[in-house]
């Protein structure tokens, strides 16, 4: 599994067409491939590397089906769901109505999140930096200090 790290500054080309950045090429696994795009749970999109999809969709297909609110996080999570096969020069297409979604018009900013990239649009990501918490150090304890290291 990848872990991605870094933070890129793109600029879609005139088609809605993102290059990967060497950085995040450099991270893919091996064979690169396939990717997924999909809506995230803040309005950014998220980028799957095809093999984290499959896990993602794994883990979604153990849920049961005869719960309402299962059916319904399922159906929530896929939707806009996108695969896409970078090109030739590593450029992946994304979707109008993904980019609609997450107010992305020419600029990206795409962040490394551990197993997948979260692709913002600058302003709201700015929004979401903003939105750091007060005492950092409170919230690491509260949810990583029940973790043994």
């Amino acid at each position: 599994m990848s872990h991605f790290i870094g933070e890129f500054e793109i600029r879609l080309d005139a088609k809605g067409r993102l290059a990967l950045p060497a950085g995040v090429i450099r991270q893919l696994p091996a064979g690169g491939g396939k990717v997924v795009i999909n809506r995230g749970f803040e309005p950014c999109l998220v980028l799957y590397p095809g093999v984290e999809w499959d896990r993602q969709v794994t883990e979604l297909s153990r849920l049961n089906p005869y719960v309402k609110e299962n059916r319904e996080f399922v159906r929530y999570f896929l939707r806009g769901a996108s695969p896409a096969e970078p090109d030739s020069t590593n450029r992946i297409l994304i979707p109008r109505a993904l980019l609609d979604y997450a107010g992305i018009d020419k600029d990206v900013v795409m962040m490394g999140n551990l197993s997948n990239l979260e692709l913002w649009s600058p302003e709201r990501y700015k929004v979401q930096l903003d939105r750091e918490p007060e005492d950092f150090s409170a919230l690491a304890e509260k949810v990583m200090g029940g973790r043994s290291v």
